[in-house]
Order: structure tokens, then C-alpha cells, then sequence
């Protein structure tokens, strides 16, 4: 990992865990990892319903609160959907946008996804944009522009000025809750491709500055060989991260390798 960039490990807690769940995991992890390096970030992303009390539970602790999703509107007959205002008005700043979740089963395209980060960055919020190939793309050989044209369109006419709080989250779809993995090298290939097209876009200054996060199946077992590779700056971890503890091991474990690089 370049120490330059900011190193991000997110937990993305998806459609588990109620507000009293979350009581307990935040009692429990915030303690722990406020000895960790101040080179990392810590964010949590939990269902609507649980931000309050993840608020409430985190509060003065390292750990960022975000939301899984929000709308491109201010207001409307949204039935369902949420405002970065409404999340705004809870104390909520980050928000991922374009999982991959939300492009299969709620059709959102990359226009849609657009307007999002549009509106996410308009409201001053950060955003992880995640991005991805599924198995019949990966198969087919169309992976890279699969991403690249993920990228290209997700970012669309978004001013340079907003690209500080973008983040680009690398997640092969059919790694996903399968319990596969992309090894360390096609992570970080993919990664690389990711910053290239950044790059293309936006400079190089930009391409070097902006953290890439791997997610898909990121575990203990696999998480040091994954991260320690020199174009991924975190992760986004799902069902590994819905235990305190075991989430507290992945942080502790990337901890370990940033002391171990003497920058801390």
C-alpha cells in the first residue's frame, strides 16, 4: 500500500443487525481499536434503521458512520428511499453508492448511479463507489472494460474539486458473499487498471491520491496478502465483518502491517 493514501477498512453490514445488535457490536469494537494507527480508517455502513444507535454507541470514537445507499433528490414521492438530507440531518457523511447488490436486484444503471455521487458530492458527503465484473463478464474476457466503463460513467461530469472524498471500492461479483476470492494478484491488477483509468480522467496527481478498496469475500485468512499489495488501500468487507471481533482481527492484522512498515 502507498502510506501516502488514506487506508480504509469498511465494514458493510447490508440488510443484518438491529438497532440492539448494533448497541452491542459498537460497545464492543469502539474500545478496541482506538490504539490503532492513526493512518486508518475505520467505517461502518449499516441499515437505515440502525444509524441512530450506531451514532449514539460510536459517538467520540474513530469509527465513521455511513449509509448503504441514498437518493438523487432532495424530497419527492420516493417511496422507500432516503436523502443525503435526511442523512445529513443525522450526523451521516459517507455513503456507498453502486453496489453491486443494488445493481442486480434494484436495476440501478451507471446513469442512476451517476446522479448519486453527483448529488452525494453536491451535499458535501463522501462516497465509495463500488464497481465490478460479474462471472459471465469475467468469463467472456470483458472485465477490465466491464470496470473501466463503470468508472468512466459512474464519475461522469463530476468536478475535479470533489474527487478528495471518492473512493473506488474493486468488488468481482462473483466473489461476493460465494465465499471465492480474487487472488492477490488479479485484486490488485484489477486495482491498477482502476487508478490507470482514474488517470485518464482526472490526472495523475488525482489517480495517485485516490484509495482503491478490494471487497468480495475479504476475510482474516485472506486479507494481509490482499492489502499489502501496492494499488489496494483497504477493503469493504461484508459478512466478515458482522462480528465485532472478527472485524476487530482484519483491522488489527492491517494494523500490524503498517507498524511493521515503520510509518506510524
Amino acid at each position: 500500500m502507498n502510506r501516502s493514501r488514506k487506508i480504509i477498512l469498511a465494514s458493510n453490514w447490508k440488510m443484518n443487525l438491529l438497532p440492539e445488535d448494533t448497541k452491542i457490536y459498537m460497545e464492543k469494537l469502539c474500545p478496541m481499536i482506538e490504539s490503532m494507527s492513526s493512518r486508518l480508517d475505520i467505517h461502518t455502513y449499516v441499515p437505515y434503521i440502525d444509524i441512530q444507535t450506531a451514532l449514539e454507541y460510536s459517538k467520540n470514537s474513530r469509527i465513521k458512520i455511513g449509509a448503504q445507499n441514498c437518493h438523487f433528490e432532495n424530497f419527492g414521492a420516493f417511496t422507500g428511499e432516503i436523502s443525503t438530507d435526511m442523512l445529513l440531518s443525522l450526523g451521516v457523511k459517507n455513503v456507498i453508492i453502486g453496489h453491486s447488490e443494488r445493481r442486480k436486484y434494484f436495476c440501478e444503471t451507471d446513469e442512476i448511479i451517476n446522479k448519486k455521487i453527483n448529488k452525494a458530492l453536491n451535499s458535501n458527503m463522501s462516497v465509495i463507489l463500488c464497481v465490478g465484473e460479474t462471472i459471465k463478464e469475467k468469463n467472456a474476457g470483458i472485465e477490465l472494460e466491464i470496470v473501466e466503463s463503470q468508472i468512466v460513467n459512474g464519475l461522469k461530469n463530476i468536478n475535479n474539486k470533489y474527487l478528495n472524498n471518492v473512493c473506488i471500492a474493486y468488488e468481482p461479483v462473483w466473489a461476493i458473499g460465494t465465499g471465492k476470492t480474487a487472488t492477490s494478484l488479479e485484486a490488485d491488477s484489477m486495482c491498477k487498471k482502476i487508478r490507470s483509468t482514474i488517470e485518464k480522467i482526472y490526472g495523475k496527481e488525482i489517480s495517485m491520491s485516490t484509495s482503491i478498496l478490494y471487497g468480495g469475500s475479504l476475510n482474516l485468512e485472506n486479507a494481509e496478502d490482499i492489502i499489502i499489495q501496492s494499488d489496494i488501500d483497504g477493503g469493504l468487507i461484508g459478512g466478515a465483518s458482522l462480528n465485532p471481533e472478527k472485524f476487530y482481527e482484519i483491522i488489527d492484522r492491517v494494523n500490524n502491517i503498517v507498524k511493521k512498515e515503520g510509518k506510524d
